[in-house]
Order: structure tokens, then C-alpha cells, then sequence
């Protein structure tokens, strides 16, 4: 029997053994909270790595904890390390669910529950994926560590704590993504549009179910005397714009339909600017910066907050994944000139684009696997996504999504396929060993 058929058998004789341990974690809802003593990124995202360490050290894997940041399961002793890692935060669970969100629901072969995609099912998948190989004891020449991380979700603060005391991988991935393997990230830039109003303008409040990861699905307008103007949308993660309804474009819609009066005219000035230049626009020309290249395609915007300040400032949200041949300076330029009105840019988080070399051994690894797993094209590709490859030297996203599988992470009823969940475990113990022999 082959090593690879090997592997494939062991994978599927654990099973039952992954999906109970998967249960307990989505069990944890490791939402970031406030920071707490051994708890950096609050009390759920440190009970979840304390729960993935006790079950790698039940499957007899060395444990640590680097920092309250980042959980290690280790086999082997050498110097040098394959690195696998996977993040244990999620994004609030939202409404709209019909199965428990903070739980394991399977139905009719597919698993849900928050996080079971994005990202404790697969990286758990990779830990089992290793508990495959040392069950079979492979012999390896490289140390594997997974990863466990606690603060993708909102910045990835957790991996500098992890540099600062441990060596970075020779190589690795994060299983955090899409497939197949991605050897470039897009530039991403989330800025705050400020637009000086009138103080009169009566607006009380104006909030929503508004999160930079997702586009939102509800936004909701108040004047001073009580009066409200809401607008419901369709939720999405915010790199698949164009599978969601944005709702902030809706209520400036409803804004410009309202007949009360109530409305200041430069706030509707503002919404008339807030449609023609966002409502399905999601590459940016309404703005002058669909710019597009080769590499990655178009660029991707998505307007995800709205608020109003106490001294009468409108804040809008924006996140922008720009292709990688892009600069920022170049989006920042051309937006410039197509803002309303007493209004400025505040750059709240840039990350440029990533490249890892095409040409690596490691990605025709991941490219010939994948392949004789799938029977797919493995040829790498880039995303609009920012994953722990631009923190964490030395590593690519690899998975978890197959093609066509998009705007499932971040929304209600979150799911993978069982069969998806078991052949990344396939993939990964394949990858791993190849990779560590």
C-alpha cells in the first residue's frame, strides 16, 4: 500500500474523533473581548487555544503557549520547522441563523456553526492531519508546529507576539483561504471618509450591523425628535461584495425617497454622492479607481460603516483590496478627487500587497497534491483576502475553500461540506508529509 493511500485511510479512521474534538471548539464563542490577564485578546479566544492544546496533548502531540497569543502542537525536535497555522477567533455569530451558532449542527452532509469554516475546522483538520501521520509513524526530517492563533479576526496582533519569542517557519501555510495554493495577497487599505455637515442637521444617530469584514445587512437612521429611517440588506463578507445587498446604500436610498422634510440638504447632497458613486460599484469606478491588472483582476470596494460624530462629522467605512500591481498612493490620489464635499481621508489600516516566488518547491508541492487529490487545476492563484501569510514569514494560504465556494465565512449558518472538511484533512496530511520528509 502507498503512502498516500496510507495516509487517506488513517484520515477517514478518525472521523469521529475530529468532529467531537471540532465540537468542543465551536462550543467557545471566541469572539475578541477585552483584554484580560493571560488573555490578550479577551476571555473566549484564550478558553478556545486552551481547549485545541489539551486536545493536541490528548493525541500525544509537545504543547505550549507563546505569549497568551499562540498555541503550538510540535512533533519532532529539530531546529527547523514546517509551520501550519490556523486561527481559533471568530466574528460574532449575528442573527439570522437557523441552527446554533456556537455549536456543531450536522445536517443533511454539511456542518455548521461558527468558525467550522473560518477557521477552527480546518485548522483542526491540519492537527489531525499530523495525528494521521504520527499515527502511522512517517519518518520526517523537519519539525511540524500547528498553530494555533487568537487574533486573526481583528489584525493578527497575535502573530508578532508569537515572532517575538519564536523562530519563523522555513515554510508552511495557513488553511485560511481558498484553493489552490495562494502565492499573492491584494494591497488592502480600510479608510474613514469625514465629511463636515451642518449643525443643524437634527441626526441623532445613525448606527447599523456594521463590521469591517462583512458587508452589512442593516443600517438605521435617527433624528433628534425620534424619527427613523432603517434599511435592511444581505450580508456578505466583504471581499464577495457583489454577493450581498448592501444596506447603507439602502438607507440613503430610503434617505432620498423620504418625504418628512426632516432631511438637511447637504446630508442629502451626501446620499445622492453615496449613490451615484457606491450602489453596485463594487470595482470602484464610481470613484475614478477601478483599477485591475493581470495578477489579481479588478479592484474591490466595499463601504461597510456609517456613522455620525457628536460634533457633526459623517464617517463612512471603506475597505479596498486593490490589485497587486497597484500602490496606495495611486488609489489615495484618484480618490481624492472624487469626494463630496468638506471632506477628507483617514487612512485607519493599511496592509500592501503580498508576493511569495512562484517558482518555490514548496508551491509545486502544493500544486502536485492538490491535483492528485482533487483531479483539479493546481496552478496558484491570488485572492482578495488578507490571511496570516502577510504576518507570518515563509508561509501561503492553502485552502480551505474549493472553486465556486465563496461568501460562506462571516455570515449566518456558516457551513463546510463533510466531505470537504475530510478531504482537506487528506490534503493537508499529504501536503505536511511532503513537505516534512
Amino acid at each position: 500500500m502507498t503512502t498516500e493511500q496510507q495516509l487517506t485511510d488513517m484520515v477517514n479512521s478518525l472521523t469521529e474523533e475530529y468532529f467531537a474534538a471540532l465540537r468542543k471548539l465551536l462550543r467557545i464563542p471566541s469572539v475578541k473581548g477585552p483584554a484580560a490577564a493571560r488573555a490578550p485578546f479577551g476571555e473566549g479566544p484564550r478558553e478556545a487555544l486552551d481547549t485545541a492544546m489539551t486536545i493536541a496533548g490528548e493525541l500525544g502531540f509537545q504543547t505550549k503557549m507563546v505569549n497568551d497569543a499562540v498555541g503550538v502542537a510540535q512533533l519532532g525536535e529539530s531546529a527547523d520547522y514546517v509551520g501550519v497555522i490556523g486561527h481559533l477567533d471568530v466574528v460574532p455569530a449575528g442573527d439570522g441563523w437557523s441552527y446554533p451558532p456556537f455549536d456543531l449542527t450536522i445536517e443533511d452532509g454539511k456542518a455548521y456553526g461558527r468558525g467550522v469554516l473560518d477557521n477552527k475546522g480546518p485548522a483542526l483538520a491540519c492537527l489531525f492531519a499530523l495525528y494521521a501521520i504520527k499515527q502511522l509513524n512517517l519518518p520526517l526530517t523537519k519539525t511540524v508546529r500547528i498553530l494555533f492563533g487568537s487574533d486573526e479576526e481583528s489584525g493578527s496582533a497575535d502573530i508578532p507576539l508569537y515572532l517575538a519569542a519564536e523562530p519563523a517557519p522555513v515554510y508552511g501555510f495557513t488553511p485560511d483561504c481558498k484553493y489552490p495554493a495562494v502565492y499573492g495577497e491584494r494591497g488592502m487599505l480600510r479608510l474613514c471618509l469625514e465629511t463636515d455637515i451642518c449643525a443643524g442637521s437634527g441626526i441623532a444617530e445613525l448606527t447599523g450591523n456594521h463590521h469591517s469584514s462583512m458587508v452589512p445587512d442593516f443600517s438605521r437612521l435617527v433624528f433628534a425628535d425620534g424619527y427613523e429611517i432603517s434599511a435592511a440588506g444581505k450580508g456578505s463578507p466583504s471581499n464577495a461584495p457583489e454577493l450581498g445587498v448592501n444596506s447603507i446604500i439602502q438607507l440613503a436610498q430610503a434617505l432620498l425617497a423620504d418625504t418628512s422634510g426632516r432631511l438637511p440638504e447637504d446630508v442629502r447632497c451626501y446620499a445622492d454622492w453615496l449613490v451615484k458613486s457606491l450602489a453596485n460599484q463594487h470595482d470602484g469606478a464610481g470613484l475614478g479607481i477601478d483599477f485591475e491588472d493581470r495578477e489579481s483582476g479588478k479592484l474591490q470596494l466595499t463601504p461597510f460603516d456609517w456613522s455620525v460624530t457628536a460634533d457633526n462629522t459623517l464617517q463612512l467605512g471603506l475597505t479596498i483590496r486593490y490589485p497587486v500591481t497597484v500602490t496606495e498612493d495611486q488609489i489615495l490620489s484618484r480618490l481624492s478627487a472624487n469626494l463630496p464635499p468638506h471632506s477628507r481621508i483617514r487612512v485607519v489600516r493599511s496592509l500592501p500587497a503580498v508576493m511569495f516566488p512562484q517558482s518555490h518547491p514548496m508551491l509545486k508541492v502544493m500544486q502536485d497534491v492538490y491535483e492528485r487529490c482533487t483531479g483539479m487545476d493546481g496552478t496558484p492563484v491570488t485572492t482578495t483576502g488578507a490571511t496570516y501569510a502577510r504576518s507570518m514569514p515563509n508561509i501561503v494560504a492553502f485552502g480551505p475553500s474549493f472553486p465556486g465556494q465563496k461568501g460562506i465565512a462571516h455570515n449566518s449558518d456558516e457551513y463546510m461540506l463533510v466531505a470537504d472538511l475530510l478531504k482537506n484533512m487528506q490534503i493537508y496530511a499529504l501536503t505536511i508529509y511532503e513537505l516534512a520528509k
